[in-house]
This record gives structure tokens, C-alpha cells and sequence, in this order.
């Protein structure tokens, strides 16, 4: 279940997995499955979620201290899930699906895009880190900013749960 999609209680249910195709077997250079690798996402997602809310009520009870913390954070949490995906989850899929050409440039469009994103939440993350949240007008912004960045987020890992991690398959 996406991360935001469970702060917001909203339900889906699990696609049934798809085989992609073997990439080569016995070579050194190839990324490996790892068994375990989607629910480590799924982790991820969850944490990445519980500290998005954590800092949506930092900034609404003006705790300027604790928003930025968790903003720094949330900046370095989401720096190591990126890291992660583009190394072991994106590479993996796009090695596996190396002879299905459209599958193959769907999930680079997912990594092109979910790059961008992640530019986009830094920049979010960098742009209030030293905001003072004692003001209603700078909490009333950061909020707008922040209502905007999570429904970003929301699609954006929605989609890859439901359309990239079936594909996520032992080859």
C-alpha cells in the first residue's frame, strides 16, 4: 500500500506479479534479485509517509526546531530510497526487461521522472528548512507547499507500487 495512500486510508488492492524475462545467466556484471527488495521499498514508502505526516503537524503547531529536523530528515531518508531504487530496483528491471522494448522504456520513464521528483522535494525540503513556523502566513505557505509536494508524491509512488513493483520478478 502506497505510503501516502495509507495516511489517507485510501485502500487498493496487490496486481499478481508479471515474469519478465531472464537476463543473462552467470554474468558477474548483472544486478542481482533480491528476495526481499520489495518489501524493503514498501518500508521504505511507510517511513517516508509517517515522517511527511510528522512533518505536516511540525509545521502545523509551529515547531519551527522539530520541522526542521525532520525536514533534514526526510531529505536523507528519501536520499537513500532513491539511491536504493536506482541501483538495485530500477537497474534490475531494466536489465530483466532488456528484450521487451516498450516495458523497458516505461520503467526508465518511471526513473526519469521519479529523479525529478526527487530534485523537486529536495528543493521543497531546502526552501523551509530554515523557516520560522511562528507565523500563520510562513505556516499557512509552508502548508499549501507541503499539500502540494505530498500529492505528488502520492501519485508518484502509487503508480510505481501498482505498475512497476509486479514487474519486480526473479529471472
Amino acid at each position: 500500500m502506497g505510503f501516502f495512500r495509507k495516511l489517507l486510508g485510501k485502500d487498493r488492492q496487490r496486481q499478481p506479479q508479471i515474469s519478465a524475462p531472464s537476463a543473462a545467466a552467470g554474468d558477474p556484471a548483472a544486478i542481482r534479485y533480491d528476495p526481499k527488495l520489495i518489501e524493503t521499498l514498501h518500508t521504505h514508502h511507510a517511513h517516508l509517509g509517517a515522517l511527511f505526516d510528522r512533518i505536516g503537524d511540525s509545521a502545523r503547531h509551529g515547531d519551527s526546531r522539530k520541522l526542521h529536523d525532520l525536514l533534514a530528515t526526510f531529505k536523507l531518508s528519501l536520499n537513500a530510497h532513491v539511491l536504493t531504487e536506482n541501483v538495485r530496483f530500477y537497474a534490475y528491471l531494466e536489465q530483466a526487461l532488456s528484450d521487451d522494448a516498450e516495458n523497458t522504456q516505461i520503467v526508465v520513464d518511471f526513473r526519469h521522472e521519479m529523479n525529478s521528483i526527487t530534485r523537486q522535494v529536495r528543493a521543497f525540503a531546502d526552501r523551509w528548512s530554515d523557516a520560522d513556523m511562528s507565523n500563520s502566513d510562513a505556516q499557512n505557505r509552508f502548508l499549501a507547499d507541503y499539500y502540494q509536494v505530498g500529492k505528488l508524491l502520492e501519485r508518484r509512488l502509487d503508480s510505481e507500487e501498482e505498475q512497476l513493483f509486479p514487474l519486480y520478478q526473479q529471472t
